[in-house]
């Protein structure tokens, strides 16, 4: 596809490297010819220099023929005035960046409406909703939710004196009745689809698909299931964690937020209500320690410093808080991170860029059957995919026991109506089913190219 993006930041840079991936054939606009210099020396794509509400500028770069536009620009009104120009000049599909936590869901319907863009997106909302699904589960390092929560991928490192370990898959259900499916298992760098004879080890990072239920029933079997969190303490006054903080206020957590700008301190106490505001510098052992680190429920790091957000976090870990989640943007840091033990690690961009790469591929395919959801899971070496199933799908009628799958591909779950089906041999898969596949083939677009 001809794919167009307007601002080369962080977002925008890992929405070009993750398109660049898919092979879309992509140009980038930028009014910062070293930004702009160093995305087009890295990756394969054609750069435009200049404003990105100029009409000759976008016609430059290609969006009167643009299958999908992106504005990933500073602004919030430029991303979404150049979407609406994108669209009047023939951009079939167009998707802003809007992050002012003033805009509720009305106001953004009505102006997606009014500007007749395909979505918007919210890289700091996105990333508070992922740790509050972490909060709400906290023995797992990632969670991703598909159809409204009625199936769920739960990702966990398994303990040095986890009962799983040395066990096989099929041991595994044989000693756990609990309905789960171990869909993926990262040792070191190596990620697999395993099969029944898997030998589990510890220190392996596994991905657990099921119910909600059912996934909370086999943590709980295998002593995994921590208490509920009740406080948390928020290093930073983002405009993430302004949205996270509501969600947990709403939730009935206790949550403190250290913040060293005095400003933005006064900005937090009059948005955050129930909240208590720390005015101070949360990168101070002395005053983590005199503000209760170590009797907290879970410690979240969501300054702009990747370095800081890390070291703070170890901390964290070091006097005993048992959940402890980490913002980092820098990819090269993302290792060190996991390296030091920090497992619940949340990346803004990466999270945006998923989000349209799955946009990308729905449009691009309009056949059997659509990319409906898409994560990127395992540091990047695996996908979860939802299709929605039509009729005229290959894959459709099929016991799933005579289907021949390609390599390291694995039917996680089948979801009829509202009725999640963890699938055994004899299932079957019908149009108006949702689909969840899990593969080490990073580039599906169909569900029927599971198949050999």
């Amino acid at each position: 596809m001809n794919i167009t993006i307007a601002g080369c930041g962080k977002v925008g840079t890992s929405v070009v490297s993750s398109l660049v991936t898919e092979g879309h054939d992509v140009t980038v606009i930028d009014n910062n010819r070293k930004i702009l210099a160093e995305v087009t020396d890295v990756y394969d794509v054609i750069g435009v220099f200049g404003n990105s509400v100029d009409s000759g500028i976008l016609m430059e770069a290609g969006a009167d023929k643009a299958d999908l536009f992106v504005a990933t620009t500073q602004s919030d009104e430029l991303n979404m005035l150049t979407c609406f120009l994108a669209k009047k000049l023939g951009s079939k599909h167009t998707i802003a960046r809007i992050r002012n936590i003033e805009y509720n869901q009305s106001s953004l319907e009505f102006v997606r409406q009014q500007l007749d863009l395909s979505s918007s997106i919210n890289p700091e909302y996105l990333a508070a909703h992922e740790i509050s699904n972490i909060i709400k589960f906290p023995a797992a390092a990632k969670i991703e939710s598909f159809s409204r929560r009625a199936f769920e991928i739960v990702e966990i490192t398994l303990r040095q004196n986890s009962m799983l370990h040395g066990l096989s898959l099929k041991e595994m259900r044989a000693k756990f009745k609990t309905k789960c499916l171990i869909c993926s298992v990262q040792r070191n760098d190596e990620v697999t689809i395993p099969d029944g004879n898997f030998l589990l080890n510890s220190g392996d990072k596994i991905g657990i698909a099921a119910t909600p239920a059912n996934i909370q029933e086999f943590l709980t079997e295998i002593g995994y299931i921590q208490k509920r969190i009740k406080s948390v303490m928020i290093l930073g006054g983002s405009k993430t964690a302004i949205y996270l903080a509501k969600m947990l206020e709403a939730s009935g957590v206790s949550v403190k937020i250290i913040e060293q700008n005095l400003e933005v301190c006064h900005q937090l106490s009059e948005e955050l209500p129930k909240s208590v505001i720390i005015h101070g510098d949360g990168a101070h052992q002395e005053l983590l320690d005199e503000e209760g680190i170590a009797s907290t429920d879970a410690f979240i790091s969501l300054t702009g410093m990747d370095e800081e957000n890390i070291l703070i976090s170890y901390y964290a870990a070091s006097r005993g808080v048992p959940k402890v989640i980490t913002k980092v943007s820098k990819d090269e840091l993302f290792v060190m991170a996991e390296k030091l033990g920090l497992d619940s690690i949340i990346t803004p961009k990466k999270i945006v860029a998923d989000l349209i790469v799955r946009y990308a591929r729905a449009i691009e395919n309009t056949k059997g059957s659509n990319v409906e959801t898409l994560y990127k899971l395992m540091d990047d070496k695996c996908e979860a995919l939802e299709f929605k199933v039509q009729s005229g799908a290959k894959v459709t009628g099929i016991p799933l026991k005579y289907m021949k799958l390609k390599p390291m591909i694995l039917i996680a779950g089948i979801i009829r109506g509202n009725q999640p089906i963890t699938p055994t041999g004899d299932d079957i898969i019908s149009p108006g089913d949702r689909v969840i596949i899990f593969s080490t083939d990073l580039h599906l677009n169909n569900l029927d190219d599971i198949l050999r």
